[in-house]
């Protein structure tokens, strides 16, 4: 199962991804951590995020960027946390926004490729109507194509909107 899980920022898709993976029959379970710990805060937000996991049976793989080189044991449940993040790594970080496009979808392709089932999460940042500096446009453009890209492959979409999860494309089990 192949499933996209986004929304708003502190909409609960996070949450909503997290329990779809817990239902899923294939071990290992592994939580892809894109996140980039560059401060206090995010150290603080990392040590939460795995005390909420701690006994849900959770492997971290710490894939901040160039997921495809990520080592990860076959035949698993995986959770992407999250899409935007990687994106913006990529983007931002020492390869630059060059092939930034390609290195992201590359190392989905291999998250799918070793894992049964796949759950990624991805930030709906498309409707504020704001204007950019043309470097966010640019992100803001890989991460819609990623996201297009995604859905058109996934089994399910899901958008949670306050809490409550909607879903967009495919058959709910």
């Amino acid at each position: 199962m192949y499933i996209l899980v986004s929304g708003g920022a502190a909409s609960g898709k996070s949450e909503y991804a997290e329990s779809l993976v817990l239902t899923c029959a294939a071990r290992p379970r592994l939580y892809v951590a894109t996140m980039e710990v560059w401060d206090d805060e995010s150290r603080a937000r990392v040590a939460r995020h795995r005390a909420m996991r701690r006994d849900k049976g959770f492997q971290t793989i710490e894939a901040p960027r160039r997921l495809f080189e990520a080592a990860l044991p076959t035949g698993g449940a995986a959770l992407l946390e999250c899409l935007s993040n990687l994106c913006a790594n990529e983007c931002f970080g020492p390869e630059g926004f060059e092939g930034a496009y390609d290195r992201i979808w590359r190392g989905l392709c291999h998250l799918t490729d070793a894992c049964r089932d796949v759950v990624v999460v991805t930030n709906e940042l498309f409707s504020d109507g704001i204007a950019y500096a043309p470097e966010t446009e640019a992100y803001l453009e890989i991460l819609a194509r990623l996201n297009r890209a995604i859905a058109a492959q996934a089994d399910q979409v899901w958008e949670v909107c306050c809490g409550i999860p909607i879903l967009q494309k495919g058959e709910s089990r």
